[in-house]
């Protein structure tokens, strides 16, 4: 009997954010060991108010078809909303669990790991890796295969310490237990001796790209068809990552990678094509967003659309599920000013408000400044009149107050406004079938979750750290697509994959070994182009 651990510790960062994740981030969220965790991912929900199913689930779902051969660890499993890099304190409190947990399960055989792929930490570059290296030094020399989201930023050290790396297939994210099973099936047939993964990858200088990155939609649905008909015909794993792009690792950018069966020209032939599918589509950006003074004339003006469900608009520049803080008032503000007529419900992050709020009992005239407490820089408090409608102390979202200012109906949180799913209005009595615009801190998932209700998307842009172009103020390693001009993706890649090294004047010097090599597979990726560009049949 093969024992095969596996656990998670993952979180999304947005390196613009000034709100640091901390260990009760985790631990007020989801946080599970041992029983407790087997008993999360086969008989509860893995991820409560989430996902009844997630990767883990799926990994033990694949360790039962081979019941007899294989026995699955459970070591522990610690997830946070996303926002802001982890304090070094609660990184290395997680790091030292991970390893304790696993010298103290005994002989381990394999692991599987759940990682987001873009966690960012205080003071420490490319976490993820150093999570990856420590786990190593107690497996000596046991097989590791992880799971990424697609938003992943993968990196060189990376790779060297997996003996696999597999990415989830859909945006938005509705694959996360089948990821889970396909790791699974790889390090099961790892440990059984039945499969040699050999694995690829290529690192694209862009950070954006592809439109809207919807999987069935163009231009991006030819990517993720290729992917999965890689698969089907025998590869062991195809990835396409289309980075999160608030990270601070300089060498950030969309990726591509191969796993096979021990043919490590397939591989490296795989990564390259899909590379050239993506970078072709680099120069299709995401659309552009609303103001919100357009925004709600266009909600005014779906009179029917309201009466059959409600207009959804996404706050866009405070995505909370993409580490923003979700304390930004720039949209309530508009709302509130010239939104009259519209009921309206919102969200907003603010600790102090919940503070000054607590006591009071419902039904309570108040009177605050809401809002910007968290991150003043790019937004300001809001003077409110109003009443106290709820209050609520909430698994994930900490103590919640709901407010009645006007024509909207605001949930004020003290942990993470992370605006997702009906539920997070619903459970505080408010219904969104009784509403004429309900506002979200998302940006792709509550598509999904909202289309019972949903009759018209707005996604509205404002100023905040998850505006696209917000971005472009971070370091990197050389020009960035789209901020820079960039003809050609392979002097970046090769750099990246220690390939070639920088000189002195900023030129990109090859190894000449290492260039032979990727030449030809260079060459053979041009012979088809028609492959490579996705122009034909898929």
């Amino acid at each position: 009997m093969k024992r095969i651990a596996f656990a998670r510790i993952a979180q999304e960062s947005n390196a613009l954010s000034p709100v640091p994740t901390e260990l009760h981030d985790f631990e007020s969220a989801h946080y599970f060991e041992g029983a407790a965790l087997m008993h999360q991912v086969t008989v509860g929900h893995e991820v409560e108010g989430y996902f009844k199913r997630a990767e883990l689930a799926g990994f033990v779902s694949a360790t039962r078809d081979r019941a007899a051969e294989v026995e699955p660890v459970p070591l522990l499993s610690a997830w946070a909303s996303s926002g802001g890099p982890l304090s070094r304190a609660c990184f290395e409190t997680l790091e030292g669990r991970l390893v304790e947990q696993l010298r103290a399960a005994g002989r381990i055989d394999g692991l599987f790991l759940c990682l987001h792929g873009a966690m960012g930490v205080q003071g420490i570059s490319d976490p993820e890796s150093r999570l990856l290296r420590s786990v190593r030094e107690v497996l000596h020399g046991a097989p590791v295969v992880v799971s990424h989201d697609l938003h992943a930023n993968v990196t060189r050290a990376r790779v060297e310490a997996a003996d696999a790396i597999v990415a989830y297939h859909t945006n938005p994210h509705r694959d996360h237990a089948e990821i889970g099973a396909k790791a699974g099936r790889i390090v099961i047939g790892t440990v059984l001796r039945e499969l040699r993964p050999t694995m690829a990858w290529r690192s694209l200088p862009m950070i954006l790209g592809g439109g809207k990155t919807i999987d069935f939609l163009q231009p991006m649905r030819p990517v993720f068809r290729r992917l999965k008909r890689e698969e089907a015909e025998g590869v062991l794993g195809a990835s396409a990552l289309m980075v999160h792009p608030w990270n601070d690792d300089r060498a950030i950018g969309w990726s591509t990678i191969a796993v096979t069966d021990n043919d490590q020209p397939r591989a490296e032939q795989l990564a390259e094509e899909l590379a050239e599918m993506c970078w072709a589509r680099r120069h299709e950006q995401p659309p552009a967003f609303e103001t919100p003074a357009t925004a709600i004339a266009m909600a005014r003006k779906a009179t029917v659309r309201r009466k059959l469900g409600c207009v959804v608009m996404s706050d866009a520049s405070d995505v909370v599920t993409a580490g923003a803080v979700g304390d930004s008032t720039h949209l309530i503000r508009a709302l509130l000013e010239t939104g009259q007529g519209l009921l309206t419900y919102a969200a907003v992050r603010d600790p102090s408000a919940i503070a000054a709020t607590w006591d009071r009992e419902v039904g309570a005239s108040i009177e605050l400044a809401l809002g910007a407490s968290l991150d003043p820089a790019r937004a300001e408090p809001l003077a409110v009149t109003g009443t106290i409608l709820s209050k609520h102390d909430r698994k994930g979202f900490g103590r919640t107050v709901v407010l009645a200012i006007a024509h909207l109906r605001i949930v004020v949180t003290a942990g993470p406004a992370m605006v997702m799913r009906p539920s997070f209005y619903t459970e505080v009595g408010l219904s969104p079938w009784k509403a004429d615009v309900v506002v979200v801190k998302n940006f792709f998932p509550f598509l999904m979750f909202f289309l019972a209700y949903n009759r018209k998307t707005i996604f509205v842009r404002t100023r905040g750290t998850t505006d696209f172009d917000a971005a472009f103020a971070l370091e990197f390693d050389g020009p960035i697509h789209p901020r820079d001009e960039l003809a050609d993706w392979h002097p970046r890649d090769r750099l990246r994959r220690g390939l070639a090294s920088d000189d002195q004047s900023g030129s990109i010097v090859v190894d000449q070994v290492a260039h032979d090599g990727v030449r030809a597979l260079d060459d053979a990726s041009q012979r088809d182009t028609r492959t490579a560009t996705g122009d034909g049949p898929s």
